[in-house]
Order: structure tokens, then C-alpha cells, then sequence
């Protein structure tokens, strides 16, 4: 079990620290609103992974295999709000480079601090692209059955993969928010900021676009 723990760790060590939306949504939170944001996103990306883990335990993920309306309400709620996340950080970007700039620029100089309602936004943002991404489920579907060993009881099992994976992404996704909140004036920068808004706009509209057009067995 030790050696099937190991090479899981190994593998999901990889895939979690390759870039990708949920990474992209701890930094830009991060730089947006501080470590607490980013730590917000985060806790909300790793409930949305504890409750795929979980589902994948019991068997549940199997659905979206299984069936392709479940996949596809998935699939289409997941792209929407990505793209309603998108539209909204273009909007954003567009508006700090318009005539209020000058007031912007001199509050956003300042340190940045997470509120209770913008901890409270990031995590329902972490939380909702994780669980409207119906990838996210078979990725553990897939993935974890791959290295339990044979005779070892599933349930169990899983569910210690799962708390591996989420370790493992805890302590990525604090490298992430505390390298992005700490870099000081670069990244507080109004420039900076609205360049971000604009990157992250962008991308969130391509992983959209993905994942409206991905395949059901894919």
C-alpha cells in the first residue's frame, strides 16, 4: 500500500502543480484580494475535490460516464459560468482603463485586503468551477483506481488518495497565494492588474469553450 501510496503521489504531484483553471484562479484572487482571497479560492477548490473524491468512493462518478445528460447539464453549467467568470474580468480590466483610472491606480497601490463577502465570493468561485467541471469527476475516476492495489479494500482506499491529492493541492495552492500576495508593488500595480483581468478573462473563455466542446467519453 505504502509503494501504491508513493507512485499516486508522484503522478498527482504533477498534474496538480501544471497550470491550469484552478491555479489561474488562485493567483488572480490573490493578487486581487490578498492571501485570504486566495486561501478563499483555494478552500473552495479543495471542498469541490473532497466532494469528487467522495463521490468517487461510493461510486457516483460513474454517472458521467454512464450518462450522457448528466455529463452534458455538467458540462454546459460548468462553461457558462466559466464564461460569465470571463466576461466579467474583461469588464473589470475594461473599466480600469477607462477615466477612473487615477483613482483606481492610487487604491490599488495600496495593500490589498480580503473582506468577508470577497472571502466568501472566492470561495463559492473555487467551489463552482470545480463541481461544474464534470472533468474533475472522471479525472478521479480515472485516475485513482489506476493504483490501488489488488485486494485492497476501494473505499478506503480512495478516500486516502483523495486526502493525498488534497494535501498535495493544499500545499501548492499556498505557494501560489503567497507568492502572488507577497510580490509587492509589481503586482499592485494598475497596469499589472488590469493586464491579469484581461489574461485571466481570456482564459477562462478558452477553458469555457473546452469544456462546451469536450467529448463525453473524453
Amino acid at each position: 500500500m505504502l509503494t501504491a501510496t508513493l507512485a499516486f503521489a508522484g503522478v498527482a504531484a504533477i498534474i496538480n502543480i501544471t497550470p491550469g483553471l484552478d491555479t489561474l484562479l488562485v493567483l488572480r484572487t490573490s493578487v486581487a484580494h490578498g492571501r485570504d482571497g486566495g486561501v478563499a479560492a483555494a478552500l473552495g477548490i479543495l471542498t469541490g475535490c473532497l466532494a469528487w473524491g467522495v463521490a468517487t468512493a461510493v461510486g457516483l462518478t460513474a454517472l458521467l460516464t454512464a450518462s450522457r445528460f448528466a455529463y452534458d447539464v455538467l458540462r454546459i453549467a460548468g462553461a457558462c459560468y466559466l464564461a460569465w467568470l470571463g466576461v466579467s474580468a474583461l469588464w473589470r480590466a475594461r473599466r480600469r482603463g477607462q477615466a477612473r483610472q487615477a483613482e483606481q491606480a492610487r487604491r490599488l497601490e495600496e495593500p490589498v485586503a480580503a473582506s468577508p463577502r470577497s472571502r466568501r465570493a472566492a470561495f463559492r468561485a473555487g467551489l463552482a468551477t470545480n463541481l461544474l467541471n464534470p472533468k474533475a469527476g472522471i479525472f478521479y475516476m480515472s485516475l485513482i483506481p489506476q493504483f490501488i492495489p489488488a485486494g485492497a479494500p476501494v473505499f478506503s482506499t480512495t478516500l486516502l488518495f483523495t486526502a493525498v491529492d488534497l494535501v498535495e493541492l493544499a500545499l501548492w495552492y499556498w505557494v501560489v497565494s503567497y507568492a502572488a500576495s507577497t510580490l509587492g508593488d509589481r503586482i499592485r500595480r494598475p497596469t499589472f492588474r488590469r493586464r491579469l483581468e484581461q489574461f485571466s478573462g481570456v482564459a477562462f473563455l478558452g477553458f469555457a469553450a473546452n469544456l462546451a466542446l469536450a467529448d463525453h467519453r473524453a
